[in-house]
């Protein structure tokens, strides 16, 4: 795609690492999903579609929204992928701009803060705001499942 080192291949490098996490979250949250509740809603007339609508989905929905937000935390933390495809610069542009040109995730700049320019202050400071976010996804993937639970009691 001749993206070269930019925001949008790091991007897309992320979520094609992600995707087949989500996917199978997905999954094993469908599969999670009792038989005999879609085989009694088939007894009771309804559809295909509706089926899967009204019964399956409302069934496994906080397993596959949780393994989403878990996946969130994942992408927050990698590091060693960005470095070679979005790349390490300390420039702000507009947003059309800014994608197609190199950019800096926070753990990347930890890194480089930390290792390279042996700026500890400023690499304590990303780690602990890369903390604070992890327990921030955390605690919103219980908040979900939570609501999820509520819901169906």
């Amino acid at each position: 795609m001749e993206l070269q080192t930019s925001l949008m291949a790091g991007a897309l490098t992320l979520v094609i690492m992600n995707l087949p996490i989500i996917m199978r979250n997905t999954q094993e949250s469908l599969k999670a999903v009792p038989q005999s509740y879609r085989e009694g809603a088939f007894g009771l007339g309804a559809g295909k579609w509706r089926v899967i609508r009204t019964v399956v989905l409302p069934g496994c929905i906080d397993g596959v929204i949780t393994g989403c937000i878990l996946a969130v935390g994942r992408i927050l933390g990698e590091s060693a992928a960005l470095m070679f495809t979005a790349g390490f610069a300390h420039v702000c542009n507009n947003m059309i701009e800014g994608l197609f040109s190199a950019g800096s995730t926070m753990t990347v700049a930890l890194y480089v803060y930390a290792k390279e320019q042996g700026e500890f202050d400023i690499a304590f400071a990303i780690a602990a705001i890369l903390m604070i976010l992890t327990v921030l996804i955390n605690l919103l993937a219980l908040c979900v499942e939570r609501k999820f639970k509520k819901g169906r009691s």
